[in-house]
């Protein structure tokens, strides 16, 4: 039956009969695909039936469907004639992980982070308006996406201007109610049927004179639908509220959705589902399938004995280490324990241990408060996520220069993930914010003792180090002091100095041997060792500054101002991201793609040498 849908106009020719039996064929397809080509899976699963209802009852592409987050979308892109593709999804050159304007029609936002989608859907629901069109527009969110204030944002906006836009909670974490059943899924039907939605609003207008009779029909009405249903919140923000509803019901939800396509205004529609549905062992382990490599079906996922450390598990373990040694380390993360390594401090350490859901821009906050009382406060968090919290690093920790320590993960490029995800901008965003620190290690143990030097320090600092792992150095138990702004020359040569400015240590170690330069490993963005590099000036006729940074306004460009300052004409090379995103692949590919390569590095160097 998939094998004749090209697009949604096939899926609405079948009868909605077959529609469970396509679900479970559908599910079948991810499941072999992803587990051959890698990819997110756990939570695709949990909205097939979703996924097919929703083109099913909505004419897409005119109506919009803005899905949050995106890695829930593989099933929409199945639908929407990707299904041969699917195999290169994340891969170079292949579909993209999320929803990708670019890439389908069916796309009606790109996305990558949370919490944007009703934000979007309104946007398009307005649009609809002032142009005097007659579509759709439907923001589907994930139970923990909802945990971000931009969502709320979004709603109490569009209960506000009476918009008509429909949000799909996909509640798979059955964190806003347990009780699904037959009750439920009646008076959802009930209430989005067009007998109730009529006598609701006549009798709106035959109550209109009379305000106290009109209030305590309100009140009534309010009461007890909040006896058996969890939506008064949202009634309150002025969203007509139905469900939940089994999210792996097809027919309820065809039904359900057909009903709610004809009401106006603000709707949302709470369904209930399982993440890794039709597949026990992700149902059983969603977050271990969230996000997977190519396994074997019938093993499941065998871990592989570890090499070597990631960065994010020095970090971790880090972590742990300090905080037995003191009681006001606090760690904190917005949602992302198991990919910020802080698992075993949030098993060890309970009690300081912060998970504040979707929420970057509170985590900073606390972290504030924290410190302002004598707290030591940890935030891990992503690069990329450090982004939507950066009126907070100035604002609330920057400006009154509080002791906080920003372990930075996924730094520079990210691989299968993205433009959406990558890491590329963040030395440029933080170099310039008074009193913080940037430091950037160049292999495992430095992170480790970077990490602890930034505990000791009286003031905010950001430690910034990529995913995955680096060149193999097991770090070392005992704690160091790095001290503050300074540099270390790991090879000294004459004419070329490259500065390396974080973990493309390898890398810089073949382009200086085959050159014969100098290679200076920085370790600080911010302060600059000025000392070393007023020495370095003096001695080298060209300095190549190396980083894993947006070249504009990186780490080269502060060695660019200080050396304008101080008036020396040596000639300076900045090597790193270009000014253009860098679609999804291998993260070894992605570098080549941005020219930091061994052979590339040296041919640019050589032909700088020879124009200059």
């Amino acid at each position: 039956m998939l094998d004749a849908i090209n697009n949604p106009d096939d899926l609405r020719k079948l009868p909605q009969q077959q529609l469970s039996e396509l679900a479970d064929e559908l599910r079948q397809f991810l499941l072999h695909s992803i587990a051959k080509s890698g990819g997110h899976l756990s939570a695709g699963l949990g909205v097939v039936e979703l996924t097919i209802a929703l083109h099913y009852v909505f004419n897409t592409p005119k109506d919009d469907l803005v899905w949050d987050v995106g890695h829930q979308a593989y099933a929409h892109k199945v639908l929407t004639g990707r299904r041969e593709q699917l195999h290169t999804i994340r891969k170079q050159g292949g579909l993209s992980g999320f929803p990708k304007r670019s890439e389908s029609q069916y796309d009606s936002f790109g996305v990558g982070h949370s919490s944007t989608s009703i934000s979007a859907a309104l946007g398009m629901a307005l649009a609809a308006k002032l142009q005097g069109n007659n579509k759709q527009s439907i923001a589907i969110i994930g139970d923990g996406a909802m945990t971000a204030g931009m969502a709320y944002e979004a709603m109490n906006h569009a209960g506000d201007v009476e918009a008509d836009v429909l949000v799909v909670l996909n509640d798979n974490d059955m964190s806003i109610s347990p009780n699904v059943g037959g009750l439920r899924s009646y008076l959802s039907r009930l209430l989005s049927g067009r007998v109730y939605s009529s006598l609701r609003a006549n009798s709106k207008k035959m109550l209109a004179p009379m305000p106290s009779l009109s209030r305590l029909v309100k009140l009534t009405e309010e009461h007890m639908k909040g006896m058996v249903l969890p939506g008064t919140l949202f009634e309150e923000m002025g969203f007509k509220y139905y469900g939940p509803i089994d999210g792996h019901d097809v027919d309820e939800l065809v039904n359900i959705l057909a009903n709610i396509k004809k009401i106006e205004g603000p709707r949302i529609l709470h369904i209930v589902t399982k993440k890794g549905k039709g597949y026990s062992a992700a149902e059983q382990d969603p977050c271990r399938y969230h996000g997977v490599s190519p396994f074997n079906l019938q093993k499941g996922i065998i871990a592989a004995k570890p090499s070597s450390l990631t960065y994010t598990q020095v970090f971790g373990e880090w972590l742990c280490d300090i905080a037995e040694q003191d009681s006001r380390i606090v760690g904190i993360t917005p949602a992302m324990r198991e990919g910020s390594g802080l698992v075993e401090f949030s098993q060890r350490f309970p009690n300081r241990y912060y998970d504040v859901a979707i929420a970057e821009q509170h985590a900073v906050t606390l972290a504030a408060g924290l410190a302002c009382k004598g707290m030591k406060p940890i935030v891990a968090i992503y690069s990329s996520f450090l982004q939507r919290a950066y009126d907070q690093v100035i604002h609330d920790v920057a400006i009154q220069n509080l002791a906080i320590v920003f372990a930075i993960d996924r730094a520079g490029l990210v691989g299968a993930d993205g433009a959406t995800h990558s890491g590329n901008y963040d030395i440029s965003f933080l170099r310039c914010i008074p009193n913080l620190t940037v430091m950037a290690p160049s292999d495992e143990d430095e992170c480790r003792q970077m990490l602890y030097s930034a505990y000791l320090y009286n003031s905010p600092v950001a430690v910034r180090y990529p995913r995955g792992k680096g060149i193999g150095i097991s770090p070392q138990k005992t704690m160091i002091k790095i001290e503050i702004g300074t540099a270390k020359v790991l090879r000294q040569a004459h004419s070329v100095a490259i500065l390396l400015f974080g973990s493309l240590l390898t890398l810089a170690e073949e382009v200086a041997k085959h050159l014969d330069a100098t290679l200076v490993n920085m370790r600080f963005i911010k302060p600059l060792d000025y000392t070393c590099l007023k020495t370095l000036a003096e001695q080298h006729s060209l300095l190549v500054t190396l980083e894993d940074n947006a070249v504009m306004g990186g780490a080269g460009s502060g060695v660019n101002e200080y050396l304008h300052s101080i008036g020396s004409k040596t000639s300076v090379l900045n090597l790193g991201l270009p000014d253009r995103y860098i679609h999804h692949g291998e993260r070894q590919q992605q570098q080549q793609d941005c020219g930091l390569s061994t052979q590339s590095i040296i041919a640019k160097i050589s032909a700088y040498q020879k124009n200059h």
